[in-house]
């Protein structure tokens, strides 16, 4: 494996192998196509530990990695703790093809629930592929290593992502995948390819992005106001709230992979009213116009000793401006960057991504 130096301070030297490559992602919300426009505005900046506060895909907090830093991982969602335990805590951990054949197999002394067969017919996936699910989801709780588990579900969540029309939980219309009409969006060589040949693909990137920066990072799996210890730079990247008010419920659009690695709690967490068996909850602070510029002030007072970096859209609820008049009760030197044009995935609207530096 060829390797690369790169100096983290005067003291220390981090080998980074050269290509380890962070893996594909369809989530809703990523940041991977802006990291470098996000590293170009921060990398002259005195700091060494740094937590990505809202982690999502994890992609900021890889790439702070791949710079050499400490990174502290958190998000609320536990489907995404696991992405961020296999992607930015684990150092060298991967899944061999041992551990691809134990996981995609039936095993005679094991029994094999069938709670999403039973529960989700006819809503996301196929009865073939909801038992395969269930399967799979049976072998990884079986998994003893924890970066193991977390990098078999990341591969899991990924070949479910994929094979979904709009790569979202947040209605049932399998009847879009199987209805033989023409499209002009969608592609329906990958919702039919088979759940087996996804997985194998993203446990291959999941492997391929595995590295070691010589430092002690950390996943968490925490609401943002729990968090404990000081950080050298927040990165804040909350949902965003629409102009007309709406908000990005992510528990809402990814459901069903936090229930996957809460499967056997599961069936109480689902709200049975709802027609694509969500989960029980109505969102947070975060997701309600009414409350979120409190939070944002709750959140700068909290980590008012850290270099502050805040990611987000020009068009979102509350305005920049009123999120720069609250980043300057903490911080003297604020500062505004902007990305014009920028592409949301799974948006149709370009807006302008905006960068707000508090120091």
């Amino acid at each position: 494996m060829r390797t690369k130096t790169t100096p983290i301070n005067e003291h220390q030297t981090v080998f980074i192998e050269d290509d380890a490559v962070f893996p594909s992602t369809r989530f809703q919300g990523s940041k991977l196509k802006i990291v470098d426009w996000i590293w170009d505005a921060i990398k002259d900046m005195d700091f060494d530990t740094v937590i990505d506060a809202f982690g999502g895909t994890g992609s900021v907090g890889y790439m702070l990695k791949t710079k050499g830093k400490k990174v502290t991982y958190n998000d609320i969602l536990k489907f995404n703790w696991y992405i961020g335990s296999a992607l930015i805590e684990n150092n060298d951990i991967k899944l061999s093809e041992e551990d691809f054949d134990f996981l995609s197999q039936k095993h005679p002394e094991v029994k094999y629930p069938t709670f999403v067969y039973d529960t989700f017919k006819n809503i996301y996936f196929t009865d073939e592929e909801n038992q395969w699910i269930d399967k799979v989801a049976t072998n990884i709780s079986l998994l003893d290593n924890i970066y193991k588990k977390a990098i078999a579900y990341f591969a899991l969540f990924q070949a479910c992502i994929i094979k979904r029309p709009y790569n979202l939980f947040h209605r049932k219309n399998l009847y879009i995948r199987l209805s033989d009409v023409k499209r002009n969006f969608g592609n329906k060589t990958t919702w039919d390819t088979p759940f087996d040949i996804h997985f194998r693909q993203f446990v291959a990137e999941a492997n391929h992005a595995v590295f070691c920066n010589k430092r002690k990072n950390k996943a968490l799996n925490q609401d943002v106001f729990d968090i404990e210890g000081k950080f050298d730079l927040i990165y804040i990247d909350t949902p965003y709230i629409s102009q007309k008010g709406t908000g990005v419920n992510y528990l809402d659009f990814y459901h069903f992979p936090e229930g996957l690695v809460n499967y056997s709690k599961w069936p109480d967490m689902i709200d049975y009213k709802t027609k694509h068996k969500r989960l029980k909850g109505n969102g947070s602070l975060w997701t309600d116009k009414n409350e979120i510029l409190s939070g944002f002030d709750r959140l700068f007072k909290k980590f008012k000793d850290s270099i502050m970096v805040v990611s987000y859209r020009a068009d979102g609820i509350p305005s920049v401006d009123e999120l720069i008049y609250l980043m300057r009760k903490y911080k003297p030197n604020v500062e505004e960057l902007k990305r014009k044009n920028y592409k949301y995935v799974l948006s149709t609207n370009h807006s302008e991504e905006v960068l707000l530096i508090g120091r």
